[in-house]
């Protein structure tokens, strides 16, 4: 079974994910890096060039060979939640952490980070946020199987709660199916 981290841009999956991976000694994947490193050329790159759905074809694509694997650490892109063969391909193996901040603590988190591309056109980056973080956040609560707000948070408080979480929903579904 694999810890999956989903959310918004700036909500801590990065972060969270290397924290669970030095925890459980499990591999952590960062499919945005993943993409990144493949491609040779950051994500702005790739969507100037091929345009957004080339680029959730390559993250769909990726999705699928991680999503096979078991005992490792899944760190999502914010618009993994856009196509829904992800989020199923994702639930055969996997719990889904939904990290969630509100919009200051997400603008203030990635307001100076280049590496992002605009998601909308003729927004000020403020708007833009709350603008795709409304759109997304019933996609991110009907994938979720748990829901950790990240603000005001420090990435181990995160980690460890996670942790908590998943030992106990793994052992939940190891018990119930051992006969009476």
């Amino acid at each position: 079974m694999n810890i999956v981290l989903i959310g918004y841009r700036g909500t801590g999956k990065t972060a969270v994910g290397k924290e669970l991976s030095h925890k459980l000694r499990w591999p952590l994947f960062q499919l945005d890096a993943i993409i990144v490193e493949h491609e040779g050329c950051s994500i702005p790159a790739i969507v100037e060039q091929h345009g957004w759905n080339y680029f959730r074809d390559r993250e769909a694509k990726l999705l699928q060979e991680v999503a096979e694997k078991d005992t490792c650490i899944i760190d999502t892109g914010g618009g993994v939640v856009l196509r829904q063969e992800n989020i199923d391909r994702l639930k055969i193996n996997g719990l889904l952490f939904w990290l969630n901040a509100d919009p200051e603590t997400i603008t203030g988190r990635i307001q100076d980070d280049t590496n992002r591309p605009s998601l909308t056109s003729g927004k000020s980056f403020t708007e833009e946020v709350a603008e795709v973080l409304q759109q997304r956040q019933p996609l991110y609560m009907k994938a979720q199987d748990f829901i950790i707000d990240t603000a005001g948070r420090t990435i181990d408080s995160i980690a460890d709660e996670i942790i908590k979480l998943f030992k106990k929903r793994v052992q939940g579904v190891e018990d119930s199916r051992v006969p009476g």
